[in-house]
């Protein structure tokens, strides 16, 4: 298991890096099967938006609240 600090950095980079990355695949996967209708593509774009989450999913829970570890004054 991931401490706190070290699932903020990886999901810093999965979302500075990662996340770029995935939308140019993603772009040119569409690109790749020739232009099709309107919905259609939608669905792709959709579909791939969920699919992305799905593994990181575990990595970003928690990291906009405060560090549980963290000890209060």
């Amino acid at each position: 298991m991931l401490s706190y600090k070290a699932r903020k950095r990886w999901s810093l980079v999965v979302l500075l890096v990662g996340l770029p990355a995935y939308i140019v695949a993603a772009v040119s996967l569409v690109n790749w099967i020739d232009r099709p209708s309107f919905w259609i593509e939608l669905l792709v774009y959709v579909g791939l938006g969920f699919i992305w989450i799905i593994p990181l999913k575990r990595l970003f829970l928690g990291v906009g609240q405060a560090d549980p570890d963290e000890r209060q004054d």
